[in-house]
């Protein structure tokens, strides 16, 4: 890293790719920074070293950053996408781990962009990865961003509940996601050790 840059530096050139990630889509603004929120609480969780858990950190910022190329009209778009639509949408994390990586101080996270929506048992995309295959790092946001998606509102369905969502998230352990970063998820959730969950809707999942 140059020594013209500084960690603060790095964070406003995150915050300021965010916004404009943001600025695409009502629906997901804000979920760039929920989700780094909480892959930086999983890496602390999982006793990741200081320098890992920033970068992983400053990764799932990143994550979407791809979308920016994405058409407007199937970001936000009201109901089912199409299979081409689909087929646009599963582009993002190419065309984000390609701008990432022209940026030198970025090359670092271009696995997390690359690779946040690759599977556990392989079924994932761009590069059909699996298991360990997939980074550590890459793993934390793919857990983080799919509970985050599954819990705000988007453009092609309404929110769901904590509770379905943990249960979504038992179900696909193992397949879709690292078992033990699930388990850990579920756990601080259980514990309300996520930010914005309420204690009532906590209860619901330890009594439901």
């Amino acid at each position: 890293m140059s020594n013209l840059i500084t960690v603060n530096d790095l964070h406003e050139i995150v915050d300021a790719l965010s916004t404009a990630l943001d600025a695409k889509s009502s629906c997901m603004c804000g979920h760039s920074e929920r989700v780094a929120e909480i892959s930086l609480l999983l890496a602390k969780r999982l006793e990741l070293s200081p320098a890992e858990q920033e970068r992983i950190h400053m990764g799932a910022h990143l994550h979407d950053i791809g979308k920016i190329g994405i058409p407007d009209a199937i970001l936000n778009k009201p109901g089912r996408l199409t299979e081409n639509e689909y087929m646009n949408i599963k582009k993002h994390p190419e065309i984000g781990s390609n701008i990432i990586q022209k940026i030198k101080v970025f090359q670092s996270v271009v696995d997390i962009v690359r690779h946040h929506h690759e599977r556990y048992d392989g079924k994932g995309y761009p590069d059909g990865l699996n298991g360990q295959e997939i980074s550590l790092g890459a793993r934390i946001v793919a857990v983080a961003d799919a509970f985050d998606a599954m819990t705000s509102m988007r453009a092609y369905r309404p929110t769901i509940t904590l509770n379905d969502a943990v249960n979504e998230m038992r179900r696909c352990r193992g397949s879709q996601f690292d078992p033990e970063i699930a388990d850990v998820l579920i756990e601080m959730v259980c514990k309300n050790e996520l930010p914005d969950f309420s204690y009532e809707l906590t209860q619901r999942i330890l009594t439901g």
